[in-house]
């Protein structure tokens, strides 16, 4: 699972393309400021970096000068993120490395698009989706999945609605939410088909029936315990 550093002085924009890229599968932190953006790229290594030129601390064209300057992320792919529209604003962020720019207003669907782009291009086309949470990895493009590595024998039911455990870990979702997000289809009535379900599919996680990967959540539904 790539993780991705999204770096914007908005938290409105942060929390939408933050939204969008865990959706996708990707670990992602945020930062709204360059000081906090070098920090976390010193400390935590992200896979790349969605940058905003225009932050209230510094330019991003100095960050990202900074960042091509140092060996240590010489090689950190850049996508720049801002409302300028100037041609020369572009030529000067792809000159200084940028491996892509994209400009406000934006699709969140084109930035996660975008992110995997860079991401093949600069592995050479390695990049796979993968959700993390402890020992447990989901392979969404392999359709695989482990816990401890081990490889567990999953129903395509049974995936889905781990995918959607993952994504959001520790969020309590409704039997009616499970069937409609992680099945793709809304039916009353058929909420409590997802009881049997869940039931198989901890059979399969538990290492402990007393601590259970997904949790009952009493009056509401199930959630994956964060680990």
């Amino acid at each position: 699972m790539a993780f991705v550093l999204v770096v914007d002085d908005d938290p409105g924009i942060v929390r939408l393309v933050r939204s969008y890229l865990e959706q996708a599968g990707f670990r992602v932190a945020s930062a709204f400021d360059g000081a906090t953006a070098r920090r976390l790229i010193r400390q935590e290594r992200p896979d790349l970096v969605i940058l905003d030129l225009m932050l209230p601390d510094e330019d991003g064209f100095d960050i990202a000068r900074s960042l091509r300057s140092d060996p240590a992320t010489a090689t950190l792919p850049i996508i720049m993120l801002t409302a300028r529209i100037d041609d020369t604003d572009r030529i000067v962020g792809l000159e200084l490395g940028a491996d892509d720019y994209i400009v406000k207003p934006f699709n969140p669907r084109e930035v996660v698009a975008r992110v995997k782009a860079v991401l093949r291009r600069v592995s050479g086309g390695t990049v796979r989706n993968r959700l993390e949470q402890g020992s447990l990895v989901l392979d969404l493009d392999g359709h695989q999945a482990w816990l401890g590595g081990n490889e567990l024998e999953l129903t395509p039911t049974e995936f889905a609605l781990l995918s959607l455990f993952m994504r959001y870990p520790g969020h309590a979702f409704t039997r009616a939410e499970l069937l409609e997000q992680g099945l793709g289809y809304a039916a009353t009535g058929l909420e409590r088909t997802i009881d049997s379900h869940i039931k198989n599919l901890r059979k399969k996680l538990e290492y402990d029936p007393a601590a259970p990967v997904i949790e009952t959540v009493y009056g509401i539904g199930y959630r994956l315990r964060t680990v």
